[in-house]
Order: C-alpha cells, then structure tokens, then sequence
C-alpha cells in the first residue's frame, strides 16, 4: 500500500498539475485582461522598404502594376551607360511600371547622392535591399534588372545592360499572355 502511494504521489500528482497549467495556458483571455490590450488599428505599421529621400512603401502597394528594379554600381561601366535608358523608360511608362534602381554597394546619405547626382540617376532610389523583400540571391553580374508582375511575380532576371525599348518589350511580351 504504501508503495502505491508513493507512486500516485510521484507520478499521478505532477501529470495532474501539468494539465491544470496547460489548459489555463490555452483557455480564452479574460475581458479585462484585452480591454487592456493596444487595439490593432493602434498599432502603426513599419513599411516594407525605404526610398532614397526619405520616402517608403509597403510591398502590397505595388501589387497590380509592374515593377522594375535594377541594380548598378558606380565601378560598374556598363551600369552607368544603361542609366540614361533606365530614366527615359522611367519617364515613360511612370504611370504604369514602377522603377526603382538598387546601390549594390548599399551606399546611403551623402554618398548615395554623389553617386545619384554624378551618375544621373533618374529612377527612385532604394535603401532597401530589394532581394530581402522579393527572396532573390545577391545578382552574381552587374546591372541586374528583375521585372515583377502585377501578382508580385519576378518574370524576368535580366543580366546586362538594357534599353528603353527592350524593358517595354519584356513587359508587353508579358502582357499579352
């Protein structure tokens, strides 16, 4: 007898003591302990990226319109002969495909704006590493231009620099299937 006491004691207590605090742990919140809660409407959202300027965005904002982001770095001869195409299909086409253009040496502030000054860039500018919000590998070769869809899709990595003419070709082609 004693040794079935003994086990209910050490056994069959602490199993009734762990269940007692794993349904309180999963029972429904009190009233007063949520009216003490920050409603949800309350809490302010951190954007999803930043634009050179002091400018963001969240990333359900470019949802049903094209994007175009391109990276380009300053010792990079190729980038710096693409930018002016870069601006002139920005200029373009703004109303329809958002353009950003992505530092691949992550620069900010004055120097940022040197290069942005220096080199000509035209597009909005991200601070915010782009491949942290769509998934992407760092790009292996430089420019590197992704196209995105409406549904937030990446289409197309493009290697090298581009044209005007081929990024509205890349996206018409798109458009029509």
């Amino acid at each position: 007898m004693l040794k079935l006491k003994k086990i209910i004691f050490s056994k069959f207590i602490p199993l009734l003591v762990l269940l007692s605090l794993c349904f309180m742990a999963c029972s429904k919140p009190d009233e007063e302990a949520l009216a003490d809660e920050v409603p949800l409407e309350a809490v302010e959202e951190t954007p999803d990226f930043e634009i050179y300027k002091d400018s963001s965005g969240y990333i359900q904002d470019l949802r049903g319109q094209w994007v175009v982001i391109n990276y380009w770095a300053d010792w990079c001869p190729p980038c710096i002969k693409e930018m002016p195409e870069l601006s002139s299909f920005y200029e373009d086409n703004k109303k329809e495909v958002k353009v950003f253009a992505y530092n691949f040496d992550r620069l900010e502030g004055e120097e940022l704006q040197e290069q942005i000054l220096r080199f000509k860039v035209n597009v909005p500018s991200l601070l915010t590493d782009p491949g942290e919000l769509f998934g992407w590998e760092v790009p292996e070769g430089l420019p590197t231009t992704y196209i995105i869809d409406p549904e937030g899709v990446t289409r197309e990595v493009l290697i090298g620099p581009q044209t005007k003419e081929s990024l509205e070709a890349i996206i018409l082609k798109f458009k029509e299937t």
